[in-house]
């Protein structure tokens, strides 16, 4: 991975990249298309926060993290989050670094707001993602989201 990497937000002039990003076929099933991340972000602003990954000019991926959620949804307030909500690393991109640089990132981004730690969630299976994740350190915490695995990372 280049040191030109960074994150940028999307605006009308991305747009259309943005939307035309896409994972590998073979893992459609496992992460939502940009459009449908944007069209949450855009009912969410309080707590979405988009980006594109950028090498140097070149797309190389999308990332979606949340901040301060009721992560139970049970309206008490005790359960609240900040994490990852989507990561789409392009067709032809995985396996630079571009990943584990999103998650670096969203970890600074939520230590800047004086967050401890990282959740993430993700699809279970030999064709997931889980391996990545845990190899960056997070823990499985014996939750799901709705069909995916709850993993969380300390951020000391």
């Amino acid at each position: 991975m280049a040191t030109t990497t960074r994150l940028e937000k999307i605006d009308p002039s991305n747009f259309d990249a943005a939307i035309a990003l896409k994972v590998r076929p073979d893992q459609d099933h496992l992460v939502a298309p940009v459009v449908k991340s944007l069209a949450e972000a855009y009912v969410h602003p309080e707590v979405a926060w988009p980006r594109l990954i950028l090498d140097g000019d070149r797309l190389v991926g999308f990332l979606m993290a949340f901040f301060d959620i009721d992560f139970a949804g049970d309206g008490t307030g005790t359960d609240i989050r900040s994490g990852l909500w989507r990561l789409n690393i392009a067709a032809g991109q995985q396996g630079r670094g571009y990943g584990r640089f999103a998650v670096q990132e969203v970890a600074t981004e939520i230590r800047r707001r004086g967050g401890t730690r990282l959740t993430a969630c993700w699809h279970p299976g030999n064709d997931g993602p889980e391996d990545f994740y845990l190899g960056l350190g997070f823990r499985l915490t014996g939750e799901m989201s709705g069909d995916e695995r709850v993993g969380e990372l300390e951020l000391t």
